[in-house]
């Protein structure tokens, strides 16, 4: 057994401690985003806070903050993310996708990003 591999040297580049608690954290929500997905398709979310689709939305961000904070990138977070959503149906991705858009238009992003779009 090659020891250097196990303890590596002073000048061997390591991950952070904080990185080996994102990656347990992103494992847990990526075996949890899809089936959160698909449980949130048809469901409301006008009438409650905290509906099946907001978790759904919710465990996506997290499981992006999650893989991002292990690899130190935004990419890899997205990345995790598009998997996730592939793992899910077309139906369910498609609703969530209604609600993120919602969202948006109700917190005012087309008023934002008006003077930088073309008509």
């Amino acid at each position: 057994m090659d020891i250097g591999r196990m303890f590596p040297g002073k000048d061997a580049k390591q991950r952070p401690a904080d990185a080996i608690g994102a990656a347990e954290d992103a494992g847990k929500l990526a075996l949890q985003a899809a089936a959160a997905i698909d449980d949130a398709a048809g469901s409301g979310w006008y009438a409650e806070h905290g509906s099946k689709v907001d978790r759904a939305a919710f465990v996506l961000c997290k499981l992006r903050r999650a893989r991002g904070g292990q690899w130190r990138s935004s990419e890899v977070g997205d990345e995790a993310v598009r998997k996730a959503l592939e793992e899910a149906s077309p139906e369910s991705v498609v609703w969530l996708a209604s609600r993120a858009i919602s969202y948006m238009d109700e917190n005012g992003f087309p008023e934002a990003v008006e003077p930088y779009v073309a008509d």
